[in-house]
């Protein structure tokens, strides 16, 4: 259910609220909208519940929430949330841009790719310490010694870093490193590993799985909230299909879809959703055109030497004519990239 609070209520009356809605054995949530505040109360709902909380000093109504997924929806937060981590400023008119190298393979690999994507006007920095590869035999990361090039990364740009978390067991260490622990799509249902970050204070960005539909994500993305995390970020990486002219099949409609029924940014990786080199510029420019809240792109100093996913990397000038032509899209639709 969603209470909401009258125009000009009391921090008295929101926290006595706050403690009627908890009183009841749910969750509350509140959150503070441009107009009205409202607390989401989650949990079993019954129809006394919504009784006794209507007669509440300061509630305007009191409304169920029809979405399966409570705190991630519109039903409950009209307004679109903007997540602030460090360097990186995605959603509510803000357009991120996170760039880098698939994997971190070196200091001066990472040392100038940093440098290179921030000279070209990208936010944030990507980069895999800890690396999930469908060979044992392949790559797997640096590890910790691959978040220490992180950190140094940022040190010498000031870029926030995102890197991937792949086990609970690496939560606290990752988020000592890193300003945003990524999701990778072969844990976007390993509810454990939601709640892990959830329990965080670093700002989450989820990836869907290459088979997951548009509920399911918005359903991960709630076991994170649900935990008491505000800053996720949802990614479209591309889906697996019966096409084979591309790695996967990268659906820009989820933009429109999920902006349709969340508040919260949605991030499009055109890197992973066509596995090619020359469709990224174009699926990238088309992302910003579609009102994406922000883009995650491959870019490796050498990608015929890129130790994981050189065939869908961009070198430094292609990064930047990419995001030449990015920022003229989003100039045309007044939004800030």
């Amino acid at each position: 259910m969603i209470v909401v609070m009258e125009r000009g209520a009391s921090e008295e009356q929101i926290r006595h609220m706050v403690e009627r809605v908890e009183g009841l054995g749910l969750k509350s949530h509140v959150i503070q909208g441009t107009e009205r505040t409202v607390i989401a109360a989650i949990g079993e709902k019954r129809e006394e519940m919504k009784q006794r909380l209507e007669v509440g000093s300061g509630v305007a109504e009191v409304v169920p929430i029809l979405a399966p997924y409570k705190v991630a929806s519109r039903e409950v937060k009209p307004d679109p949330t903007q997540v602030v981590a460090g360097s990186l400023v995605a959603g509510a008119g803000r357009t991120a841009v996170i760039a880098g190298p698939c994997s971190v393979e070196s200091e001066e690999q990472i040392i100038s790719a940093a440098k290179a994507v921030k000279a070209a006007g990208a936010n944030a920095l990507r980069g895999g310490a800890f690396k999930p590869r469908t060979s044992p035999y392949s790559f797997q990361g640096m590890k910790e010694e691959g978040l220490k090039l992180l950190a140094a990364a940022r040190q010498e740009t000031g870029l926030a870093v995102v890197t991937e978390v792949m086990s609970t067991d690496d939560v606290d260490l990752v988020a000592s490193y890193a300003d945003v622990l990524q999701i990778g799509a072969r844990n976007m249902q390993n509810y454990r590993l939601l709640e892990a970050v959830g329990n965080t204070d670093r700002a989450v960005l989820l990836k869907r799985g290459a088979s997951a539909t548009m509920d399911e994500l918005l359903l991960a993305a709630e076991y994170i909230l649900n935990e008491g995390n505000p800053n996720v970020m949802l990614c479209e990486r591309g889906i697996r299909t019966f096409e084979a002219h591309t790695r996967f099949t990268l659906p820009l409609a989820s933009v429109a879809y999920l902006q349709h029924k969340t508040h919260l940014p949605v991030i499009i990786d055109p890197s992973h959703g066509t596995g090619h080199t020359y469709l990224v510029p174009s699926m990238a420019g088309a992302a910003v055109a579609a009102g994406a809240d922000g883009l995650i792109i491959e870019v490796h100093p050498d990608p015929e030497r890129a130790m994981s996913d050189g065939y869908q990397s961009l070198n430094f000038e292609q990064f930047n004519e990419t995001m030449t032509r990015c920022r003229k899209i989003a100039q045309a639709l007044g939004r800030e990239l």
